[in-house]
């Protein structure tokens, strides 16, 4: 994947492997025989252009290792099927879990690749049956198959995002389920966190975590220690791209991210928690 290798300026992703996993994340490597804290997610956790994401702040603030595990437009399966990331979140003193949208996920209807949960892999029977008048060799992403099957029927379409919103349920139990109890959920988005339908959304199929409803997350509560939200306040989106390292011609996909004083509020918000759970009596 190329932005794993890039270097803007100052700023370098440092890839690294842990284990048998097939996944580069981000860098230096941390060391596991020492108590350690690990957080997994997708580009947020990554920190794509941002030099000191929420992992590397919470670090800092705990003292403590903290590996970054995110993973660039991933989903659940990127980390769900992988034992040995499964097993490192497993024995670390806390296990941050970032909300990753439903969208990223293979189920009934289609499948996306293992690692890289925004490729669109194939669709099954049953979709191709619901959506005959589809042409699914035309998609590589799911964003824009999903785009494409809504505008060509929202009733039909509506099916869609069910089974999608089911599956997410049932895949999250099963990865916190293997995780462990000593996990968080956060929550770190501009889109508020409750049950507003999707369709109704201001950005519709752009939110991000797509489908995912306060009902849904609430589900999970008896899985984990807590649930962290954080929705960036006025102020720190307002910094744009400040601070933010990429080329000139990724700035527009820079523009969407989450910036560097998001990633700042993001750890405010989850140092009290995971202080609460790792050291109380």
């Amino acid at each position: 994947m190329k932005y794993e290798t890039i270097t803007h300026g100052e700023l370098s992703y440092s890839p690294c492997r842990y284990g048998s996993s097939r996944i580069l994340f981000r860098g230096p490597r941390r060391r596991l025989d020492r108590p350690y804290i690990a957080c997994i997610g997708g580009t947020e956790t990554y920190g794509k252009f941002i030099q000191k994401p929420f992992p590397d702040l919470v670090e800092k603030v705990m003292r403590q290792p903290c590996l970054n595990l995110g993973c660039v437009n991933g989903g659940i399966d990127a980390f769900v099927n992988d034992t040995t990331i499964m097993d490192i979140c497993n024995n670390a003193d806390m296990t941050v879990v970032q909300v990753m949208g439903a969208n990223y996920l293979s189920n009934r209807f289609y499948s996306v690749h293992p690692r890289r949960n925004d490729r669109f892999l194939k669709a099954s029977t049953v979709m191709q049956a619901i959506y005959y008048d589809v042409d699914f060799s035309e998609f590589s992403f799911t964003r824009h198959m999903l785009g494409a099957l809504h505008e060509k029927s929202t009733e039909r379409f509506d099916t869609v995002v069910n089974e999608l919103q089911e599956a997410w349920v049932a895949r999250m139990r099963t990865m916190l389920n293997l995780i462990g109890p000593r996990s968080i959920l956060l929550w770190f988005s501009d889109e508020k966190l409750d049950d507003t339908p999707w369709a109704e959304r201001p950005n519709q199929l752009q939110s991000d975590p797509l489908f995912i409803t306060r009902s849904m997350v609430e589900k999970l509560r008896p899985l984990v220690r807590d649930i962290v939200v954080v929705n960036p306040s006025a102020k720190a989106l307002a910094g744009g791209t400040d601070g933010m390292y990429f080329s000139e011609n990724q700035s527009g996909i820079a523009s969407e991210m989450l910036g560097v004083a998001c990633h700042a509020e993001a750890s405010a918000a989850l140092v009290p928690a995971l202080r609460e759970q790792i050291y109380a009596p």
